[in-house]
């Protein structure tokens, strides 16, 4: 039977490399009964379909045997032909591979031609050294003294294999097996020659799964006795529930039992090429994560480790919605993967969870890191990104360049830098820093499509930059920022239709997203219906203080609004309700905007804000005291204007308000006190 399935594999890989050199020549057909055919082709299907192609291509009027050879050429070609590095793969071994003699290359694409690529790497440390001089080894000597702090922190709390020889390395399991999924277009940040991509480096469990639902159901029950339901923290742009293994002993206990007996023998078992030994693998962040409606989903991102893990904990019967997804892939794209079962692959492969919208998942996440592996890419980068936090944007972007010029294709790399450009305002380069990395992610990353929008944007491309924004919503139409974004370039664009709808996904995504609502509240407002408006509003008050300001101010001009159409139509008492809320409105708002300006956090729109106070201030007293006239109560008209004098000293219209409403009353002598200063600021003015 192994030797069947052997000289099986030569004929497949055979007919990969005729499809690649497109010779049309097939080999011998397999012999088998018809049943084994059927069974065959089963197979095949089943295959692709896991791959994603659910259109078969065969002739309809084959026999059975035929149907089965090409069925099964397809899946052993499929990582040729699907995915985004179905390019690379072809550049690098399509002209080269003849017949079966190219089987060597095609199956030992992992074997690297035996480049010893840490020496490799120590070589163009050291020519980078001469090339950026002494800050360069300072920052490379500087990632070592980090990796070799983080490796020990990790012995100190998780379980680390000893290099004696006595480690069970070996994974065995003849119920687990791994279905292998294309890594995407660009290679893991560092080592990608160690990890021989370009190869379908990201593997899920298939079969039995690694952990029993009942084991699983335990852990969650021990974790959250330890409080990890009750705790949160911000990851990207949301909120997670869980916390991290180092808060929760109990559960790290089980953790480092696993990594001993399962965990790290899997991974040397699916990464050879990398992992020499068990004992140089270091868990370094682990965290158990909790995801419901309030903590619904992470946003697309990087793992901060050479490799990475995901094991499901809670059964998929547990939640509706949620599952992980890779962005090369597409977001409708979920990996199956039920509780017990697990997700292993380098750290630098761009992927998210999608949102729970009922019940709780709970996952375990792990990034790795390998002893004798410094990641120098990844540490450059990451270095880069907390002095660009700093305000230190020179040293950010020596980081930056140091890292690309160890890896040329580092991505991230290219964007943060991008991203500082465009703080600089220095868009032409920005533009092309961004669509490097969007050339070399052959388009896939919404993060860098939403860059280039905002690029495109600041230069006036406006049909460019809506393009751009609409094709990163196709990606992560999860995202509210880039969902907002795209809303005001279709209000500048004059698609109120359009910038509506935006908004409305905006805040379906991110109930809190305070700008969508106000700007809701101007679209409707200004279309006449002040009732929605008024929601609107009312939503974005509730949201953070900067908003909250803004929402106030919107609202206290609605509400005047408001106050003078029901004055028009003779509802008084409404209207004097109405005017006064909107002066408490903006009496409430001046304080907490005078302290943001004060602090030192304020922006353009604050100072905009707070220079309508005045007049938006003044109208409202002039309403006020109007309806009061309105109503016969001149009493209290007359103290609203005198209220707005002492305020206002410096505005004529009070002054001459006041003194008609006192000639009512008969104080003529008050009113001509009042008109004579009416007339003075008048003459100054």
């Amino acid at each position: 039977e192994k030797l069947t399935t052997m000289k099986r594999q030569l004929h497949l890989a055979a007919l990969a490399c005729a499809a690649l050199t497109k010779e049309t020549t097939l080999a011998a057909e397999l012999t088998a009964d018809d049943d084994d055919y059927q069974s065959r082709i089963h197979q095949a299907k089943l295959d692709l379909w896991l791959r994603g192609e659910f259109a078969y291509d065969y002739a309809s009027g084959a026999d059975a045997s035929t149907t089965a050879a090409n069925l099964e050429m397809q899946v052993a070609t499929a990582s040729f032909r699907h995915g985004p590095i179905r390019e690379v793969r072809q550049r690098l071994y399509g002209s080269s591979c003849r017949g079966e003699s190219c089987l060597e290359d095609l199956l030992g694409i992992r074997g690297g031609g035996g480049v010893e690529y840490v020496t490799r790497l120590e070589e163009q440390l050291a020519d980078l050294g001469t090339k950026f001089g002494q800050p360069f080894l300072d920052a490379i000597e500087k990632n070592k003294a980090e990796h070799a702090a983080d490796c020990e922190r990790s012995c100190e709390l998780f379980y680390c294999a000893k290099d004696d020889g006595n480690n069970s390395d070996v994974w065995e399991s003849t119920t687990t097996s791994f279905q292998s999924y294309s890594f995407g277009a660009v290679p893991p940040e560092d080592f990608s020659e160690e990890f021989q991509f370009p190869l379908d480096l990201i593997k899920v469990t298939q079969g039995d799964p690694l952990f029993s639902a009942e084991e699983s159901a335990q852990v969650i029950k021990q974790a959250e006795s330890e409080g990890v339901d009750k705790n949160e923290y911000k990851s990207g742009k949301y909120k997670l529930g869980g916390d991290w293994l180092v808060n929760l002993p109990e559960t790290r206990e089980w953790f480092n039992r696993a990594l001993e007996h399962k965990l790290f023998p899997i991974l040397h078992h699916l990464f050879p090429e990398i992992i020499r030994s068990t004992s140089v693998l270091r868990a370094h962040s682990v965290s158990l994560l909790k995801y419901n409606s309030t903590h619904p989903r992470t946003d697309i991102h990087i793992d901060n480790g050479i490799l990475a893990m995901t094991l499901a904990m809670s059964p998929q019967s547990d939640y509706v919605g949620g599952g992980t997804f890779y962005e090369h892939m597409g977001a409708d794209h979920v990996l199956p993967m039920d509780v017990g079962h697990g997700t292993f692959r380098p750290g630098s492969v761009r992927h998210g969870g999608h949102r729970v919208t009922a019940g709780s998942r709970y996952i375990l996440g792990a990034f790795l890191l390998l002893e004798d592996h410094v990641e120098h890419v990844r540490r450059l980068k990451n270095r880069g990104a907390e002095l660009r936090t700093s305000g230190d944007l020179t040293g950010a972007v020596n980081h930056f360049e140091w890292a690309l010029a160890l890896n040329p294709r580092c991505t991230t790399c290219l964007k943060d830098w991008a991203e500082i450009l465009l703080s600089q305002k220095n868009f032409v380069e920005a533009e092309k820093k961004i669509r490097n990395a969007l050339e070399l992610l052959e388009g896939q990353d919404s993060d860098a499509l939403f860059t280039l929008g905002l690029i495109l944007s600041e230069q006036g491309k406006d049909d460019e930059s809506i393009a751009v924004y609409k094709k990163s919503v196709e990606l992560n139409g999860e995202d509210a920022e880039l969902c907002y974004n795209l809303g005001i370039k279709l209000g500048e664009q004059g698609d109120t239709k359009g910038e509506l709808a935006m908004y409305k996904k905006t805040v379906s995504i991110d109930g809190n997203f305070g700008g969508a609502y106000i700007n809701m509240g101007t679209i409707l407002a200004s279309s006449g219906d002040l009732a929605s408006a008024e929601v609107m509003f009312l939503k974005a008050i509730q949201c953070s203080e900067e908003v909250r300001t803004k929402g106030m101010f919107n609202l206290s001009l609605l509400l005047q609004q408001k106050a003078n159409n029901l004055a028009t139509s003779g509802n008084l008492e409404e209207a004097k309700a109405a005017i006064m809320e909107a002066s408490k409105l903006l009496d409430d708002a001046k304080p907490l905007i005078d302290a943001r300006i004060a602090l030192g956090g304020s922006n353009s729109e604050d100072a905009m804000y707070a220079s309508q106070f005045k007049p938006m201030r003044v109208q409202c007293h002039r309403v006020l005291g109007q309806v009061m006239a309105g109503m016969g109560d001149m009493v209290s008209c007359e103290q609203e204007f005198r209220i707005a004098s002492e305020k206002f000293p410096d505005i004529p219209g009070i002054w001459a308000a006041l003194s008609r409403v006192l000639e009512i009353q008969g104080k003529m002598d008050e009113a001509q006190v009042c008109k004579a200063k009416f007339e003075a600021l008048q003459n100054s003015m």
